[in-house]
């Protein structure tokens, strides 16, 4: 016979067998398990469920939390690029008001320019004219002099009265500026 058949036919002849235990240790371990079960299922269960219990609420919460504040934060970066948007609106309306300012500007400092141009013509042409008129007065009385002069060595008389004079040098400037005249016809 083999070793296991000689143990386990051994409680036969000495009525003790290893593998079943005595009832007493059975009865010990029935009532050990029992403790630990009550144990177990009334103090440690629920503490463990509840621990898990606020976990999950933790968790959830954490996760709740989390979603809120991405919410708030898409709704600030939504705000920020509404406001950011306006921002370059307004600065674009008000590069266009400064362009706008500037070409009125411009026009209005080309008008007054062209105005001043116009002024400064006006007066020139002015100033010409009366110097025109200034140095044809003194060159008539000049011709005048020269030519009662020239006209007195020609006739061989003096030509000293004055009303005469003044008579012959206007008849001689009339006649001059008429051919003149019709010489540039």
């Amino acid at each position: 016979m083999t070793m296991a058949a000689k143990l386990l036919a051994a409680p036969e002849e000495g009525g003790f067998n290893p593998l079943v235990p005595h009832t007493y240790e059975l009865v010990v371990g029935i009532f050990s398990f029992l403790v630990v079960l009550v144990v177990v299922g009334k103090i440690l269960v629920p503490r463990i469920q509840k621990t898990l219990a606020e976990r999950t609420d933790a968790i959830e919460g954490g996760i709740k939390r989390a979603e809120e504040a991405q919410a708030v934060a898409q709704d600030l970066q939504q705000q920020y690029r509404d406001r950011l948007a306006e921002a370059r609106h307004e600065a674009a309306r008000l590069r266009e008001e400064a362009r706008e300012q500037a070409a009125q500007i411009k026009a209005e400092l080309r008008e007054e320019a062209q105005a001043e141009a116009r002024r400064l013509v006006e007066a020139a042409h002015a100033q010409i004219e009366a110097d025109r008129q200034a140095a044809f007065a003194q060159l008539r009385a000049e011709i005048g002099r020269l030519s009662t002069d020239l006209a007195g060595r020609i006739v061989g008389e003096s030509l000293e009265d004055e009303a005469r004079q003044s008579r012959i040098v206007d008849r001689f400037l009339d006649e001059l500026e008429s051919s003149d005249a019709q010489a540039v016809r």
